[in-house]
């Protein structure tokens, strides 16, 4: 397996995750992920960063690993080849320094060209586990998560007819599949979102949730700050294809 590396120096590795590649092993099963690649590739990586012991009691490497895109999600993520720039690109993680951008298809028109969603994510109690917003009345134990958002492209999906839109999301806070519960919350899920938009036809040919980390800025150990981008993967720009060619399609700047 290969993986795209975006960019690379003494202290991190930046690649490009294709969709269907979980992170890391969750206990479960045994299949090929970002960590092994790693561990191929990097051997002396092994010991770096923290690992992780699953609810079956068993501790999972994550070498190099900082943060974590979910199995369907394709884009950018940053790895550190040392103890000391694992800690340093922690921090900034921790701190929501990071700028993060996404691209996304959602079912439906949002009624407004851009927007910020600023609600409690908690979990909900089911099988597979999910996350869901606040309700109100319940108690809360975190402060709310927020995504910004802008539409990008309007238009309709050519065998059902269906409104689709193209968004741009930028999460200011790291939960647990964010960008997902709070489309859903708004009442435009990720289109193929199996988990979030169960039932729904999978639109604009795409066969896993359309959802893609297009950018990160950071800090370096080495003191810039970069922008890493990851070019849109190929069900994304087929889908545009296919949005682009319907008479409602309409491109936003």
């Amino acid at each position: 397996m290969e993986l795209p590396i975006l960019y690379e120096d003494a202290d991190v590795l930046v690649i490009d995750k294709p969709a269907g590649l979980i992170v890391h092993s969750d206990g479960r099963t045994d299949e090929p992920s970002v960590a092994t690649w790693v561990l191929a590739h990097y051997p002396m990586l092994a010991d770096v960063g923290e690992p992780w012991t699953s609810p079956q009691g068993e501790v999972i490497a994550r070498p190099g690993i900082v943060h974590r895109l979910d199995r369907d999600t394709s884009g950018v993520m940053i790895l550190a080849k040392t103890d000391e720039a694992h800690a340093f690109l922690k921090h900034q993680f921790q701190s929501r320094t990071t700028e993060k951008s996404y691209r996304a298809f959602v079912y439906g028109h949002p009624s407004k060209e851009k927007g910020t969603i600023e609600a409690e994510i908690v979990r909900i109690r089911s099988l597979p586990p999910r996350w869901g917003v606040q309700r109100s009345g319940e108690d809360r134990t975190h402060r709310a998560a927020v995504t910004e958002w802008q539409v990008h492209a309007r238009g309709i999906d050519p065998e059902t007819a269906e409104r689709v839109a193209f968004l741009e999301a930028r999460p200011k806070t790291g939960r647990t599949h964010q960008i997902r519960v709070h489309f859903k919350y708004i009442n435009h899920p990720v289109i193929c979102d199996k988990l979030y938009a169960s039932g729904r036809p999978c639109l604009l040919g795409f066969a896993r949730q359309a959802l893609h980390a297009f950018s990160l800025s950071i800090d370096l150990p080495s003191g810039s700050r970069r922008t890493f981008e990851a070019p849109l993967p190929h069900d994304f720009t087929a889908a545009l294809a296919r949005l682009s060619s319907t008479s409602e399609a309409v491109a936003l700047s």
